[in-house]
């Protein structure tokens, strides 16, 4: 199958490059030994702390104005770790305090404990609006608790648990959960990533390749070696890339928290095409519905089945993403249409039938001049009219030509058609319509099977357009 390739190659390598980056340098440099003054230590630590505190403040603040629990909870997330890197910097042994176990806990402990509150985001509860406030409350006794217990351990050292020694069997254990805990993490942003093809997405998954090289240093060497300091260094940068993307996400009022809980699906792209597929998209949409609100609807209905179809097939991330924006986009065409044409409650002539089958061509041609379009959504915007049997048009294509992406959007265009009601006759049932869809050679019938099972769906909730 054809995959659609939207993000430029030098980005991705870019990507690519920066993610190995933490690794090259622990294995090249890592090992080397070093010794550096405390108050190193304690400023930069100091400027961690206070990048996730930013971080902490806009996501919390963001997120209860928004009702976002899982903003909230991610908000928590950096407060915590704030906290405690900065009482891992403020115990730095013979600067403030003689040596102590806290400076280690700490830096053992902040960033396993920071990622385990980050996979907490994908607990459906936690999305809940009713979720906020017990989380403000939670992430203030949190706080309290772990600065009270730092004060107190300072006092009675005896209190403090033994931290696992470098390389030891406890600290490879915590090591292995820390990494899990990332990975899953990783692979939530990598997929939102590869449907939404949105730099802040990407970012969040850059970012949690830094935190998790951060860890490794953290858990497996001592503060001699070169690369205990080079994780802490990893480690704001991970706070930066993350906290930085997703509080810019909020800010903007988009879907934030989704890299991180990865449940993005592709049906939102649709629903929130302005957020996910950029504000061009919702320009055209914006026109199509002033030229005429029929063909607007018509469009979003197509490419919510047509994406969830996809899924039903089994597509790739970014087919969908492709499928979403071609759906949305197939008959931009109509835009030159004029629109007493569009409205007429009649049969239309030949000469006016004719114009509107140039409503694929057109459309490409609208496109390609507004740039920035990827080719699989063109190619579904000129060939969604295009049949099996080769009866279509604008090119009377047929069989192994039509992808099965167009194939999907052919069966779904002609659906909703039949289904919705037009000013020249009524909706027909989704029976008629299916029978339709069934007879002939025109459509592939793995479309028309997955477009049943979806319509079934819509039904049962009482969404289904069909009367």
């Amino acid at each position: 199958m054809r995959e659609v390739r939207e993000r430029p190659v030098h980005l991705l390598a870019l990507a690519a490059f920066a993610a190995a980056m933490p690794v090259a340098l622990l294995a090249y440099f890592g090992n080397e030994k070093v010794y550096l003054d405390g108050w190193m230590h304690v400023v930069g630590v100091a400027v961690g702390a206070g990048l996730a505190t930013v971080a902490a403040v806009a996501l919390t603040l963001a997120g209860a104005r928004q009702r976002d629990g899982r903003a909230v909870l991610v908000g928590c997330a950096f407060s915590v770790m704030a906290v405690m890197l900065l009482m891992h910097g403020v115990t730095t042994p013979f600067v403030f305090f003689e040596m102590n176990g806290v400076v280690a806990l700490t830096g053992g402990l902040t960033l396993p404990v920071g990622g385990a509150i980050l996979a907490l985001s994908a607990v459906p509860a936690v999305g809940r609006p009713g979720a906020v406030r017990p989380l403000l409350w939670l992430l203030a006794c949190g706080v309290t608790a772990i600065v009270g217990l730092g004060v107190i351990a300072l006092v009675e050292p005896g209190l403090v648990p033994s931290v696992p020694d470098p390389r030891s069997l406890e600290a490879y254990a915590l090591l292995a959960g820390g990494l899990l805990i990332f990975s899953l993490l990783f692979l939530r942003a990598l997929r939102t990533h590869r449907l939404t093809q949105r730099l802040a997405d990407l970012l969040v998954a850059l970012g949690i390749v830094w935190l998790a090289s951060a860890l490794v240093p953290a858990l497996v060497q001592g503060y001699w070696n070169l690369g205990w300091w080079l994780g802490h260094g990893f480690e704001l940068v991970g706070i930066t890339l993350v906290g930085g993307a997703v509080a810019w996400d909020l800010y903007r009022g988009s879907a934030m928290s989704r890299p991180l809980v990865g449940d993005l699906r592709a049906v939102e792209l649709v629903t929130q095409e302005e957020a996910f597929l950029g504000s061009q998209v919702r320009a055209l949409l914006a026109s199509l519905a002033e030229k005429d609100v029929s063909t607007a609807e018509h469009t979003r209905r197509v490419a919510m089945r047509a994406v969830e179809v996809g899924e039903e097939l089994g597509l790739s991330a970014p087919r969908l993403r492709s499928l979403a924006l071609g759906g949305l986009l197939h008959d931009m065409g109509k835009l030159s249409v004029p629109a007493d044409v569009l409205r007429k409650p009649a049969a239309l002539t030949d000469a006016e039938f004719a114009l509107v089958k140039r409503h694929p061509e057109v459309g490409v041609r609208l496109l390609r001049d507004l740039g920035g379009f990827p080719d699989g959504a063109l190619d579904l915007v000129r060939h969604h009219h295009e049949r099996l049997d080769g009866s279509g048009y604008p090119d009377g294509i047929d069989g192994a030509a039509l992808e099965l992406d167009t194939r999907i959007l052919a069966v779904c265009d002609v659906y909703d058609a039949l289904v919705s009601p037009r000013v020249y006759r009524e909706a027909w049932n989704h029976e008629r319509a299916v029978a339709l869809l069934r007879d002939g050679s025109q459509f592939d019938q793995r479309c028309v099977a997955a477009l049943e099972r979806v319509a079934a769906r819509e039904r049962s909730a009482g969404l289904a357009v069909a009367v």
